[in-house]
């Protein structure tokens, strides 16, 4: 095996035993050395491993003493709030606008050829309407893309295409219904308020500390459905602990209520592997998965999709199923087309190759 490949080994089984509790919070994990002595690969392996663990908020190194666990996994959080991270200094006050990363455009050329052939092959075609779901060959796509990157495996039944993630926010509001509470981390991205507003739901606003939702509040809140932004939230830059995440889970299956995870720009992670989501980790079919190509390729790309526990897709054909597909059916076809070829993977590894060699300049 690669050494490329080896550092993502060791990450995974050492955040299988802290997971597990072989390693307790606060206990000291092995020497870089000693670790790359027991697995039989180089300590710059090893180092890479760590770093991984310490982006995702497993571990912490320490100077001069090494790394500890500070995954927290207990059944109540009594931990005391830290501030909110200060604002990104380069954010943008447009949602689709400039983040901590640079946006390299999508190649115009590739974009323009992939439309001319799918206009050959499909012909006419491109002017049918789209099934409400979207085309079963775009879902398709969606999923193999999903579970090569994003470790999350589903099936076409469980993807529904719409018109940008607001549309989407509209369609689980429609879902729901209006007699619940809905909540949103506090401050977040205007629009997703006013788009619950709009549908008629109750929202409770909750306080963001330095690694997600306050926990008090999340705990005492009576929302059923918890919308949130774990890989970096708007306008504030917070991104939640591997141990918050695993407290949302935890908080949706002792409420049985809904998560709605927003995996917006997550794509470009300067990590060298790709985000962790709630979705690849939830275990009760608690979470709702959006997230949308404006970013990835461009904002003249309308296309967003979210991806349904299985659970309740009964639920969301009763109650939504009536609608139409806003996606053209040449936009759908064109995205396939570009995820098939391989191009889409390109340009995110493109753009993550040249954030990651700016951050080291």
């Amino acid at each position: 095996m690669k050494n490329t490949k080896r550092y993502l080994t060791i990450y995974e089984q050492v955040r299988e035993d802290i997971i597990e509790k072989r390693y307790h919070k606060g206990a000291k994990l092995p020497s870089k050395r000693v670790m790359a002595e027991r697995m039989g690969v180089s300590v710059i392996t090893v180092e890479h491993a760590y770093e991984l663990l310490a982006e995702e908020g497993y571990i912490m190194a320490r100077e001069k003493s090494g790394y500890f666990v500070i995954f927290d996994d207990n059944d109540i959080y009594t931990s005391a709030p830290s501030p909110v991270q200060k604002m990104l200094p380069d954010y943008s006050s447009d949602h689709t606008g400039k983040r901590a990363i640079d946006r390299l455009e999508f190649s115009y050329s590739i974009y323009a050829k992939t439309v001319r052939r799918v206009l050959s092959e499909y012909g006419p075609y491109v002017m049918e309407k789209s099934p409400f779901k979207g085309l079963l060959s775009f879902r398709k796509a969606i999923c193999e893309y999903l579970g090569r990157s994003r470790h999350i495996q589903v099936v076409p039944e469980q993807i529904i295409v719409g018109a940008g993630a607001e549309y989407l926010y509209g369609l689980i509001v429609q879902t729901f219904g209006r007699d619940i509470s809905y909540g949103l981390e506090s401050p977040s991205y205007q629009k997703i308020a006013k788009v619950y507003e709009s549908g008629g739901a109750r929202l409770e606003m909750l306080p963001l500390i330095s690694d997600g939702i306050d926990s008090k509040a999340l705990w005492a809140g009576n929302m059923k459905v918890l919308h949130i932004t774990p890989y970096r939230s708007f306008p504030s830059g917070v991104t939640a602990s591997a141990s918050k995440k695993r407290e949302y889970l935890k908080w949706s299956q002792q409420k049985d209520a809904y998560i709605v995870e927003d995996d917006f720009e997550s794509e470009f992670t300067l990590s060298r592997k790709a985000e962790e989501t709630l979705f690849s980790i939830d275990k009760s079919d608690r979470v709702i998965y959006v997230n949308t190509f404006t970013r990835t390729i461009g904002s003249f790309v309308r296309c967003a999709y979210m991806v349904l526990p299985k659970a309740l897709l009964p639920k969301f054909d009763e109650r939504a199923g009536f609608h139409e597909c806003p996606v053209p059916t040449l936009d759908q076809l064109v995205l396939t087309a570009l995820i098939e070829s391989g191009d889409f993977e390109r340009h995110i590894n493109r753009v993550r190759r040249h954030n990651r060699q700016k951050q080291a300049q």
